[in-house]
């Protein structure tokens, strides 16, 4: 069993793996954005949660609106970005099935780990 304290710093971080799935936070500052255009996971889900703020999520082209207790799967190869349009931080938890990233933040190539 692993256990981790979420603490929201700033930007993205990696807190608890294993072979099958990660658990990553990310803190968007207002007016920011994570991703774009080419942003996609090839070989992962990822499942996001938002803990606080607001924002919009653009997959594939589509807007959907973000704000505290909304939960959105973005399927594995979806081309996505997700932009802070509050006032405050936009703190996310996000779940990748299978892992997408190291330990230290690098996106895994498809099929590793």
């Amino acid at each position: 069993m692993q256990k981790a304290a979420l603490r929201f710093g700033n930007g993205f971080k990696v807190i608890i793996g294993n072979r099958r799935a990660q658990a990553a936070t990310m803190t968007i500052a207002p007016g920011d954005s994570e991703g774009g255009p080419d942003n996609r996971h090839r070989g992962a889900d990822q499942w996001m949660f938002v803990e606080a703020g607001r924002g919009v999520a653009l997959v594939n082209g589509r807007r959907h609106a973000l704000r505290a207790g909304s939960l959105i799967l973005i399927d594995r190869g979806k081309r996505h970005e997700i932009r802070n349009i509050g006032r405050t931080p936009l703190r996310t938890l996000n779940l990748y099935v299978p892992p997408a990233y190291t330990k230290g933040g690098d996106e895994l190539p498809r099929g590793s780990k």
